[in-house]
């Protein structure tokens, strides 16, 4: 059985899910793409349709399941329609723009589930298909180090995305390590605090706070810091070291190339996280076409899943209008 995908939004995203649907997925295909850029449609197609009319690709009938990788603006609407059209959906971080809209996204897929039996809806959170993400979830689940006591976790890019904003970079951005840390740790996200770290990068325009310092703390009890630095320069880096009472466990940096030159020894970086989670891509995405194909549960990030993070994020964002007060958390839920 083939499933056949339509992508709509091909920008970086959304065209490195067209190219892996249409070359390096099993038992998948692209039936065709949409985006408001005609020309970039066609440069992505693969030799499937284009359109720029999104919920004409929804409703197409060549296409058997959606990737929604298009503006953040739009998810809500597109994930109800793939919804309404009993067509399985996975649509990338950030569900919705807010918790409100992913709210109302997680009602309609109660609805499905109710007369279905099942879920058509998945998050795209890639680092829970993320090999070394994979694995220190696992250490934590087996105890193989015994309680989990800290979390720590960096996240590092070369420069940040033009019009960059303090909100912006915690919904776009920290979003990832918001549902990770929940996900590793299986405890929702209960209080959070972003904490002002005083001088900031001088490439960070305006008022936007770079780097910035981030506090979650589980309802568990578990307490997670985040560093998030949009214009490290160096390259992209993401880390995680898990701390527990007999011992840690952290994600070692994938180093492409090693250089051995004038006395020094040194690694290149990756331009942007890409490369870093090409695997987790693809993993993510199999995943999804065999369980459509097998007609099981969903094995992405669920709807919840996706209201969680807005939720925690919303907080954060509280909190850093509050000039670093603790906020809590509220209406976060195992997913």
């Amino acid at each position: 059985m083939t499933i056949r995908v339509g992508v709509i939004g091909v920008g970086i995203m959304g065209a490195d899910h067209a190219r892996n649907i249409a070359h390096n997925i099993g038992g998948a295909s692209l039936a065709g793409v949409a985006d408001i850029d005609a020309a970039c449609a066609a440069e992505h197609s693969y030799g499937g349709f284009i359109t720029v009319d999104a919920l004409e690709l929804i409703g197409h009938p060549d296409v058997d399941a959606v990737i929604i990788a298009s503006h953040d603006s739009t998810h809500a609407e597109l994930v109800l329609a793939a919804m309404a059209a009993d067509k399985p959906v996975l649509c990338e971080k950030p569900l919705a723009r807010n918790a409100a809209d992913s709210r109302r996204i997680v009602e309609a897929d109660l609805e499905v589930r109710a007369r279905t039996g099942k879920s058509l809806l998945g998050v795209g959170f890639m680092r829970r298909f993320d090999p070394g993400h994979v694995r220190l979830r696992r250490t934590i689940e087996e105890g193989e180090l015994g309680r989990v006591l800290m979390v720590h976790c960096i996240s590092r890019n070369v420069s940040s995305a033009p019009g960059t904003s303090n909100e912006s970079a915690i919904m776009n951005s920290a979003i990832h390590e918001l549902d990770s840390v929940a996900w590793m740790i299986g405890s929702p996200i209960a209080e959070v605090a972003w904490i002002p770290v005083g001088a900031g990068s001088v490439h960070a325009a305006g008022s936007f706070q770079d780097p910035a310092f981030m506090m979650l703390r589980t309802a568990s009890g578990v307490l997670a810091t985040l560093e998030l630095y949009l214009n490290a320069r160096h390259g992209y880096s993401t880390q995680c070291e898990v701390v527990c009472e007999e011992g840690t466990v952290s994600l070692r940096e994938p180093a492409e190339v090693e250089f051995n030159e004038g006395g020094k020894n040194f690694v290149e970086y990756p331009a942007d996280w890409r490369p870093r989670f090409a695997e987790a891509y693809r993993n993510e995405l199999q995943a999804w076409i065999h369980a459509i194909a097998d007609g099981t549960g969903n094995p992405l990030a669920s709807g919840q899943d996706g209201l969680n993070a807005a939720l925690v994020g919303e907080a954060m964002v509280e909190s850093m209008r509050r000039g670093g007060a603790f906020v809590s958390v509220q209406g976060a839920l195992v997913g």
